[in-house]
């Protein structure tokens, strides 16, 4: 699958949301509204405010608060972006170059800080608790999740359910928010809002572990990042530690040993590594194991177009090049 019939369904959605978030970017401060035109046209693939718009349209809701909380979710992950690059010193996002690199941490830093609170504001307008309640917990628990990250860069240590408690946290999270923020609005049970919730947890669960597999494995003209960012950056990501618990003593050394460094000039013999002791295709199986995971969720979902749409994007996320 592509991402064409998603596009096509809710191409109206997406330009109102692409309206709302071109508007409320703006700020009375140049450098703000400058590094804001620079973040809105670097590209990335919207697929956070994306589920907003489903899955509030599978619940039924009918209203334009939809496009506002979509909105107010893609400032939240462009936030994450722009303090993770900060963190990660990265110089490439989506083939251009980190808003970090261009303008400097300190701005990055900052204007970080304005989407939050502007993401903030924007809940605060529709006035239902909780979706405050929602989106407060969750950017709480991102915040959480970077920090672990944090700690388990260079630890060579990192076992697979920690790895997958930082997944949860830093990248899943807002995946659920998102499904549930639809949920909400369309005034869904309290089991369907759960059921929404889950489907978003899996399917961002299957995202990022393709997004691990990818790093080692993708072509950088589609992925607009360079291969190895992740061992540069010491992090012990799923394919590495199946790598290290799967591997002849001296295999998992040679990770090992590159993880505890971030030595990227080990990458030709990790890469050798992990293809060899089959790590790639098991974080492969594992996407796929929460993609199918995300579809029985919503299994007792009323069908429609945007439903199936919900189906289509999880075996998307667990199947992508890029």
């Amino acid at each position: 699958m592509s991402l064409e019939n998603l596009n096509q369904l809710i191409a109206a959605d997406m330009a109102a949301v692409d309206q709302v978030i071109r508007t409320r970017l703006h700020s009375e401060v140049a450098l703000v509204n400058q590094i804001g035109e620079y973040i809105v046209n670097s590209g990335g693939k919207r697929l956070r405010p994306a589920l907003v718009v489903l899955s509030a349209e599978a619940f039924g809701y009918r209203g334009k608060y939809h496009h506002n909380l979509a909105a107010v979710v893609e400032f939240i992950h462009t936030a994450t972006l722009l303090h993770d690059d900060v963190v990660d010193e990265s110089k490439l996002r989506r083939g251009r170059a980190t808003t970090s690199a261009l303008f400097g941490n300190a701005a990055s830093v900052l204007v970080g800080d304005f989407l939050y609170s502007r993401a903030f504001q924007m809940m605060v307008e529709v006035g239902e608790m909780r979706i405050m309640q929602t989106l407060a917990d969750t950017t709480n628990i991102i915040a959480e999740g970077e920090v672990l990250q944090l700690l388990n860069c260079h630890d060579a240590d990192v076992d697979i359910a920690n790895y997958m408690r930082v997944i949860h946290c830093k990248t899943a999270k807002l995946f659920e928010a998102a499904m549930r923020l639809g949920a909400i609005l369309g005034k869904s049970s309290a089991a369907q809002e759960e059921a929404a919730a889950k489907y978003g947890m899996h399917l961002g669960t299957a995202f990022q572990l393709i997004d691990d597999v990818l790093d080692y494995s993708a072509d950088e003209a589609q992925t607009g990042k360079h291969l190895g960012d992740d061992l540069a950056e010491g992090k012990p990501t799923l394919p590495l530690i199946y790598a290290i618990q799967h591997g002849s003593a001296e295999q998992a050394a040679v990770v090992r040993e590159a993880i505890e460094q971030g030595d990227v000039g080990k990458f030709d013999a990790v890469l050798k590594i992990i293809h060899a002791t089959g790590a790639l295709e098991f974080t492969r199986q594992q996407a796929l194991r929460e993609a199918d995971a995300a579809c029985e969720a919503i299994a007792a979902l009323a069908d429609s177009k945007h439903k199936q749409c919900l189906l289509e994007l999880a075996h998307f996320a667990a199947t992508r090049q890029f």
